[in-house]
């Protein structure tokens, strides 16, 4: 009797000694608290992290520089191979780079993937006999290592989307081989600094300006499509590219002193003339809003300079009977255009722009003889499923090729 009155005083009147809680309220306000307490901790965690990781890298940060030029040195393709391939012409460039552009754009890849991916592509076709019908599955390859490489394991494309990114023109077992050809290749070195690589480390030494970023982007993906900077070192190019985008977006420049400040004027002057019509796919990616819609800023930038070419040209009393013609602008005048795409229109499958199918027949020149001598085979060609009695053509690949070194400023 005793124990169910001392029951009743502390639980109160019940008819069973299990009585539910009434307080569940608050042990879920505790835990909750709890939670938060630990996801501050992890935070400041992390920030400390950070901290002492910047720390250590301000002080190995010139062997790291060391280490990232010597190995834009090792990783640099040899134009002069790529221009004696015997099927692929540098017409067809702009055609690949578009797609790969839209399929980067479409994954969400980091902005270093696409320019690594380019780096392969390159180096590949410096060792390699690359036919026309496989260009594009060597690009999709490219990227597929570059995405395995560097960016998120989520956002690496599979070897089905890309299939169908390619209308399945190749079949599975193909990107497969390919992947692992061009890995052999390249000896497995995928590792390349990248010009998205040395533009942190260029911007690290400013105060942050996510538009200046964005164009120097804008500039150094334009500069993929064109021959003359593939063996441009990635180093130069970004410095180069950051000084011209912050010509643009009349941003100050750097010092001298500094690193970013060592900047090729030449380099510039060449990046200011693939200015105008750039590829169409590449603008409209620049267009959004969230890459600060840079594109559309480099329009207006050379539209102002036409206008003010435009006044310098006009004289001041003109006579009645001559006729003005239209002046050039600019940077017009410095060196030549953008080349066109002049052979074949544009395939579109699937929202992606891919390259056209090239004709089986000896419009490009497709002979065995250069300059009289005939080619032996000194590499082998890219794999195909066909027999090899239908692979027609072959060409000579010089091991030796100096790679073309930019000039130190």
């Amino acid at each position: 009797m005793a124990y169910q009155q001392l029951t009743q005083s502390r639980y109160g009147q019940c008819d069973s000694y299990f009585v539910e809680a009434h307080d569940d309220g608050i042990y879920a306000v505790r835990a909750e608290a709890r939670e938060r307490a630990r996801a501050i901790a992890r935070l400041q965690q992390r920030a400390l992290a950070e901290e002492l990781s910047r720390l250590t890298a301000d002080e190995y940060q010139e062997d790291i520089m060391d280490h990232m030029e010597h190995m834009e040195s090792q990783t640099i393709p040899d134009v002069n191979s790529i221009d004696i391939q015997s099927e692929i012409q540098w017409f067809m460039r702009p055609y690949l780079l578009d797609f790969l552009v839209e399929a980067h754009a479409a994954f969400q890849l980091l902005p270093e993937t696409l320019f690594l991916a380019v780096n392969l592509l390159d180096r590949y076709c410096s060792r390699r006999v690359v036919y026309k019908r496989h260009y594009q599955l060597v690009g999709c390859a490219a990227l597929l290592i570059a995405a395995k490489y560097g960016d998120k394991k989520d956002r690496v494309p599979t070897v089905r989307e890309l299939k169908s990114m390619c209308c399945s023109l190749y079949d599975d077992e193909m990107f497969t081989q390919m992947e692992w050809h061009v890995l052999q290749t390249l000896n497995w070195i995928v590792g390349h600094p990248t010009v998205d690589a040395f533009l942190q480390v260029a911007l690290a030494e400013g105060p942050f300006d996510l538009e200046v970023e964005h164009m120097t982007l804008y500039i150094a993906e334009i500069a993929l499509f064109h021959r003359e900077f593939v063996s441009t070192r990635p180093s130069v190019l970004a410095r180069s590219a950051l000084a011209l985008a912050r010509c643009i977006l009349s941003r100050n420049q750097a010092k001298t002193s500094e690193w970013s400040g060592a900047y090729d004027p030449q380099t510039v002057m060449n990046l200011s003339n693939h200015l105008y019509q750039p590829s169409q796919v590449l603008s409209r990616k620049y267009a959004s809003m969230h890459l600060s819609s840079v594109s559309t800023s480099v329009d207006e930038f050379l539209e102002h300079q036409a206008q003010l070419a435009r006044r310098a040209a006009a004289p001041p009393t003109p006579p009645a009977t001559v006729s003005l013609q239209e002046p050039k602008p600019v940077m017009a005048m410095y060196g030549p255009q953008t080349p066109q795409k002049p052979h074949y229109g544009a395939v579109v499958q699937h929202g992606c722009l891919t390259p056209p199918i090239t004709p089986e027949n000896d419009q490009f020149g497709h002979s065995n003889m250069i300059k009289g001598q005939a080619i032996h085979h000194a590499y082998p060609t890219t794999p195909t499923p066909d027999h090899p009695s239908n692979i027609p053509h072959q060409a000579q690949f010089y091991h030796n090729n100096p790679y073309l070194q930019a000039q130190h400023v």
